[in-house]
């Protein structure tokens, strides 16, 4: 028996629709797979990335509020996910561009 995605707290409907563009059709999925491939998955099929959505669905797989990450765990958090979206949604972009991007220097790419 499979649960669905939006089963796991924090994520509804939306998020599941994305997890099923993704090719993650269940919340055992989701969990196997971990917030950070799951979410490199969701970036690589369409889903615009955003940090508060990566941490929701962190927060979400630990069982916690979304609004629990606070502090040097939300930092922490910033840089898995800015490696994340380097990776799977930044390709083409050189290193220098990527540092110029997250310092606001340069103009984002659709």
């Amino acid at each position: 028996m499979t649960t669905p995605v939006s089963s796991i707290r924090n994520l509804g409907p939306a998020y599941e629709a994305a997890c099923a563009r993704a090719g993650i059709t269940s919340a055992e999925m989701l969990r196997d797979l971990g917030a950070d491939a799951a979410y490199a998955r969701l970036l690589e099929t369409g889903t615009r990335p955003h940090f508060i959505g990566y941490y929701v669905l962190v927060m979400g797989l630990q069982g916690r509020p979304w609004n629990d990450c606070k502090g040097r765990e939300k930092a922490e958090l910033r840089k898995r996910f800015d490696a994340i979206k380097a990776r799977s949604h930044d390709k083409g972009r050189s290193e220098f561009e990527a540092a110029l991007d997250r310092i606001g220097v340069i103009e984002k790419r659709p």
